[in-house]
């Protein structure tokens, strides 16, 4: 296969992706950045009874037709303390904000216009309009409509919402799942001390993060050797366990050791592409098997973090309902560049501001894709487009930023 561009590889991968449909319970503890499925209709009325707005006296409107009317009181209703009698005429209830506002009151005259001069007796200062701080029954919300529409992201006042219309599980969307494998007889898991010629897997859970980020369940399947049946294994273990996205990790090369690519044509993978014309990245590749997708990342640091940022996480944000695009930024060259080749270059840089607020991009001296101390102090990807020539400082450029 020829080298793809890098438009026409990311408009492969998203063809046909669209948002997962599965359905899950969640609890209230977990619906944060969730995703609502179907409107949520309230199975409770919120608040259930008239309620007082405010610390005072639960009156009838009509016995305050002058200033300083004298009422008896004749008990009192707080938060969860309802009064159980009938207001009258010429009669109050001490009421406490939350409290149901009791028969025959219709308005609530504040404690700052009264004066109590015996535990009977209260004195109010001036009349007041029915319904005065009064929260009528089903202000909020009424049971049986809906309280919030489908498809919303669930954000904190929309979950105390849910919880305060009865839910405690939520129908949500579910995530779509992506499986990351890590290839190679090589690595060895964090936190092992590597033999000789071993090295500590790493990438996978840089690559984890991004799909966490994106909206998916980053599933880790460890480490599998280059070894035909192990790869093979893991690769029917994902689709048996109902994976959107089988992602490895290294071995997508042309290498006697890179066996990505044979092995999964052979568990029935049909390739979309293999080798885009990026650097780095290259070999990046992907395809599918009935209803999953197959993208195989590189393994160098620079090109697996490179690639996820710029297919791996759209495609995740397409499954899981996101908008999702590439976004491309407009700065300003902070160093010179060369002229590029046939590739595009995604050059690893940070951002800076100059003394006129402009948005200043500038590459880092190492670019090597296995660099990835190098890579961890960058802000953003600076796009280099194929052919592009030489650029000197002030330049504009265009940039992708990394989150």
């Amino acid at each position: 296969m020829s080298l793809l561009p890098v438009e026409e590889a990311l408009a492969r991968l998203l063809t046909d992706a669209e948002p997962v449909r599965r359905i899950e319970q969640v609890g209230l503890d977990a619906l944060a950045g969730r995703r609502l499925a179907g409107d949520l209709v309230a199975r409770l009325t919120q608040p259930a009874f008239d309620a007082s707005a405010m610390d005072g006296y639960a009156v009838r409107a009509d016995d305050l037709r002058s200033a300083a009317t004298e009422l008896r009181v004749i008990g009192e209703a707080a938060a969860g303390a309802a009064f159980e009698g009938t207001v009258s005429a010429n009669q109050a209830v001490r009421i406490f904000t939350g409290a149901p506002v009791p028969a025959g009151a219709d308005a609530v005259v504040i404690q700052e216009n009264t004066e109590r001069p015996d535990p009977s007796t209260v004195i109010v200062l001036e009349p007041v309009q029915p319904g005065r701080h009064i929260r009528p029954a089903g202000n909020d919300f009424q049971a049986g409509k809906p309280v919030l529409a489908d498809g919303v992201v669930l954000r904190p006042a929309s979950i105390a919402l849910a919880a305060s219309a009865g839910y405690d599980f939520v129908p949500v969307r579910a995530r779509p799942r992506i499986a990351i494998v890590m290839t190679g007889s090589e690595l060895v898991w964090p936190g092992t001390r590597p033999g000789p010629s071993q090295i500590v897997a790493s990438n996978g859970f840089g690559i984890a993060a991004i799909v966490d980020a994106a909206g998916g369940d980053a599933i880790s399947y460890g480490i599998v050797p280059d070894d035909r049946a192990a790869l093979r294994q893991v690769f029917e273990n994902a689709r048996a366990e109902g994976i959107d996205v089988f992602v490895t990790i290294g071995g997508a090369s042309v290498g006697d050791h890179d066996l990505v690519a044979p092995v999964l044509r052979e568990c029935g993978v049909e390739l979309d592409f293999w080798k885009v014309a990026m650097r780095p990245g290259k070999p990046l590749m992907a395809g599918r098997h009935e209803g999953m997708r197959f993208l195989g990342l590189p393994g160098n640091p620079a090109s697996s973090l490179v690639t996820a940022e710029l297919f791996l996480r759209p495609l995740v944000e397409r499954l899981a309902g996101r908008p999702s695009r590439v976004r491309y930024e407009t700065g300003t060259l902070g160093a010179a560049v060369f002229e590029n080749d046939h590739r595009a270059d995604f050059m690893r840089a940070t951002i800076q501001q100059d003394d006129d607020g402009r948005t200043v991009l500038m590459p880092l001296a190492r670019q090597d894709s296995s660099l990835l101390s190098v890579f961890a102090t960058a802000d953003a990807l600076l796009v280099r487009p194929p052919h592009a020539a030489a650029a000197q400082p002030g330049e504009t450029c265009e940039f992708v930023r990394l989150t």
